[in-house]
């Protein structure tokens, strides 16, 4: 059963990411012939941002270290493609949490940060598949906002 809704969410989510793309790529394409208003530019460069944090945060909570239901079955999160900051404190730190494991909060805040500053912020990446990942939400995020949104403040 588990691995029917694995399935189901990864396709979702790359259908949903499909269209992300698809989307962007349908406005930049329409961007010489200035089919659109600016303010339906600027909601269209809005919608596709916060899609894509969205989308790509459930990518991370969906993959990273088996996915959710295989972080809560282990002890502790000790092993996953992210480096949260709160899985680097000593055993004996006040601080410390030894059965902490991320939760989707933070995997919208990686990806946020990587939406916004197109890079992560405090969250190094480990895995080969989760830089793959991060590239293609920065370029989504940076045609969203440098060709899109830039655009659209530009013509209002």
């Amino acid at each position: 059963m588990h691995t029917t809704y694995f399935a189901l969410g990864f396709a979702l989510n790359l259908t949903i990411t499909a269209a992300v793309i698809w989307s962007l790529s349908v406005l930049i394409a329409g961007l010489p012939t200035k089919r659109e208003a600016p303010t339906e530019l600027l909601r269209s460069a809005v919608a596709l941002w916060v899609s894509n944090v969205l989308v790509f945060a459930s990518w991370y909570w969906r993959l990273d270290a088996g996915g959710p239901l295989r972080r809560e079955l282990r002890g502790a999160h000790t092993k996953g493609a992210f480096l949260f900051p709160q899985m680097m404190f000593p055993p004996d730190s006040p601080l410390a949490d030894a059965g902490w494991k991320p939760g989707f909060v933070d995997y919208l805040f990686l990806a946020f940060n990587t939406s916004t500053a197109f890079s992560p912020t405090d969250v190094p990446v480990l895995s080969r598949w989760a830089k793959l990942l991060m590239m293609v939400q920065s370029c989504v995020s940076l045609g969203t906002i440098a060709i899109l949104a830039a655009r659209a403040i530009n013509i209002l």
